[in-house]
C-alpha cells in the first residue's frame, strides 16, 4: 500500500508538471512493478495481450467516425435542426448549445470533439444575440460532458474493457442520467437568462411557418441523425457488437460525409484520420502502461487491501460511496476521462463491488463524477478547453460554470449514487442484466 500510494504521489506530481499523461503513468508502472519485485518481461507481454484485444477495435473507429462526422459539416445542421424547435424563444440559443452538445454526444463520444465542433460555432452566435460571453462558454463547458454521458461513450468503452464488462451495458447504464443532466441544464439556461435583458430574440413564426422550418431542418440533419438510431440499435437489438457498430459507423461517415453533406474532402479525410490515429496512440500508450500497473497490483493483491482498508473504516455502504464519489472527483480534475475510467476501473471499482455494488450502476456512477471533475476548477480540462474557444479568461466564466454544476451536475451526481435504477433500468430491460 505504501509503495502504491508513492507510486500515485508521483503520477500526480508529473501530471502538474505537464508531463504527457502516458508518460506519467508508464513511469509510475514500470516504477511500481521494480519497486515490488516483479519481473518487467512477464508483465509486458501480457499488457500487449490485452491492448490486442478485438473489442479495442471500437476505440479508433468511433474516434475517427465522430471526428470525420464533425469535419464533414454536422454541426451547423444540429445546430440547426434543434434551433428549428426551441430557438425562438428567450434562453432558446442556450437550449439549442446543451441538446446540441447531447446529440453530438451520440455521434462523436468526445466531450472534447463536442466543445471543437459546437463551441466554435454556437458562442460566438451566443455573445451576437446579447449572451454574456463568460456565460456562453461556461454552458459550452458544462454541455460538452453530456458527449461523454451519451452513447456511444469513448470513456464508457474503456472502462468496460478495463474491468471487464459489458459495453452495451455500461452505454445505457449513462443514459438516462445524460438525459437528465440534459434537462436540468436546459431548465437552468431558461432560469438564468431571465435576468439577461440584452438577449434578442427572434419573433415567433406563424404554425404553417414553423412546421415548414422543422421539416427544412429535419430533412437537412437526417442522415446525421440516423447515425445513432443505426449503430445504439444494431446493439441492442443484436444485429452487431459494440466493435462492429464501431465499423458500422466509419463506414456510414465515408458516404454521408463525402456525397450528402460533402463537407469532406480527401485532404480533410487524410488529416482527420492521422489526427484520430494520433488520439487512439496516445490512448493505447496509457492503456498498456496501466494494464502493466494493473496487473502488478492484482499480483500484490492491493484492490482487495484497498477494499479492506476503507470498509474497515466505513462500515456503511453510503458513506463508503460519498469516499468513492469524492475520489473519482479528485481523479477527474487531475486527468483526462479516458484515464480517469482506467484508474477508477482498476483501483475502485473492486471495491465497491466488495461492498454490494453493482457494477453497472459504478459504471454510472464513474461516468457522471468524471465529467464532474473534467470541468470543476482547478484543472478542469474541458473547461479551460471551452475558455480557449472563446478566448475568454478563467474570471469570466468560473461563477456560471459553479452555478450549473451546483444546481446541475452535483445533484445528478447524487441521484446516480443513491438510486441505482437510475444506471440499471435500461441495461436489465433491453440487456436481461440480473
Amino acid at each position: 500500500m505504501l509503495i502504491l500510494l508513492g507510486v500515485l504521489v508521483l503520477i500526480v506530481v508529473l501530471l502538474l508538471l505537464d508531463v504527457p499523461i502516458a508518460f506519467a503513468f508508464g513511469a509510475g508502472a514500470l516504477l511500481f512493478a521494480a519497486l515490488s519485485d516483479r519481473d518487467v518481461a512477464y508483465l509486458v507481454p501480457h499488457a500487449f495481450f490485452q491492448a490486442g484485444a478485438f473489442a479495442l477495435l471500437a476505440l479508433p473507429l468511433f474516434i475517427i467516425s465522430g471526428a470525420l462526422m464533425g469535419a464533414s459539416g454536422i454541426s451547423e445542421r444540429l445546430v440547426e435542426f434543434v434551433n428549428a424547435f426551441v430557438g425562438r424563444m428567450k434562453g432558446g440559443l442556450g437550449a439549442v448549445t446543451v441538446i446540441t452538445c447531447a446529440l453530438f454526444g451520440a455521434i462523436s463520444g468526445s466531450g472534447a470533439a463536442a466543445i471543437a465542433a459546437i463551441g466554435s460555432i454556437m458562442i460566438p452566435r451566443m455573445v451576437k444575440e446579447g449572451y454574456p460571453s463568460g456565460y456562453a462558454t461556461a454552458l459550452v463547458g458544462c454541455s460538452s460532458v453530456l458527449a461523454l454521458l451519451i452513447p456511444p461513450s469513448i470513456p464508457m468503452i474503456i472502462f468496460a474493457l478495463t474491468g471487464g464488462l459489458s459495453i452495451a451495458a455500461c452505454f445505457l447504464s449513462t443514459l438516462i442520467p445524460g438525459v437528465l443532466l440534459t434537462a436540468l441544464y436546459c431548465g437552468l439556461n431558461f432560469l438564468f437568462v431571465r435576468k439577461f435583458h440584452s438577449i434578442e430574440v427572434a419573433q415567433a413564426l406563424g404554425f404553417a411557418e414553423a412546421t415548414r422550418a422543422v421539416a427544412r431542418a429535419t430533412y437537412r440533419a437526417l442522415f446525421a441523425l440516423l447515425m445513432p438510431l443505426i449503430v445504439l440499435g444494431g446493439i441492442y437489438s443484436g444485429m452487431f457488437t459494440p466493435t462492429e457498430a464501431a465499423a458500422v459507423a466509419f463506414a456510414y461517415t465515408l458516404p454521408v460525409g463525402f456525397l450528402i453533406y460533402r463537407g469532406l474532402t480527401l485532404r480533410k479525410t487524410a488529416a482527420t484520420v492521422m489526427s484520430g490515429v494520433v488520439s487512439t496512440g496516445a490512448i493505447m500508450i496509457i492503456l498498456f502502461c496501466l494494464f502493466i500497473m494493473s496487473r502488478t497490483m492484482i499480483m500484490e493483491q492491493v484492490p482487495k487491501q484497498i477494499a479492506d482498508a476503507l470498509l474497515s473504516i466505513f462500515n456503511n455502504k453510503y458513506a463508503l460511496l460519498v469516499v468513492i464519489n469524492i475520489l473519482l472527483l479528485l481523479i477527474g480534475m487531475i486527468v483526462d476521462d479516458v484515464s480517469g475510467g482506467i484508474v477508477a476501473a482498476i483501483i475502485l471499482l473492486p471495491v465497491a463491488v466488495q461492498a454490494g455494488v453493482h457494477p453497472i450502476h459504478f459504471a454510472a456512477i464513474v461516468g457522471t463524477n468524471l465529467g464532474l471533475g473534467n470541468i470543476t476548477p482547478p484543472c478542469a480540462p474541458l473547461l479551460y478547453m471551452a475558455g480557449s474557444v472563446a478566448k475568454q479568461p478563467l474570471q469570466a466564466y468560473m461563477w456560471p460554470t459553479l452555478k450549473f454544476l451546483t444546481l446541475g451536475h452535483l445533484p445528478v451526481v447524487f441521484l446516480v449514487t443513491y438510486m441505482p435504477e437510475l444506471a440499471l433500468y435500461l441495461p436489465r430491460l433491453l440487456l436481461g442484466i440480473k
